[in-house]
């Protein structure tokens, strides 16, 4: 892996996660106040899941 690959990839990951709320700024408000209602545990279980699935779309890219 590259240094140019990494920081496409982090690239791409920024314009994504700015999408939403670039898109809907309102409904990304919302999200964001329910988020801060839930428990630590909670927020982490979200986090590893979503560490977990994009680990296995990269194990099925290779």
């Amino acid at each position: 892996m590259t240094i140019e690959l990494l920081v496409t990839a982090l690239a791409i990951a920024l314009i994504i996660e700015g999408l939403i709320p670039a898109l809907f700024p309102n409904k990304w408000r919302a999200y964001v106040l329910k988020l801060a209602e839930e428990t630590p545990q909670s927020i982490r279980s979200i986090g590893i899941t979503i560490i977990v699935i994009g680990l296995i779309i990269l194990w099925l890219l290779h």
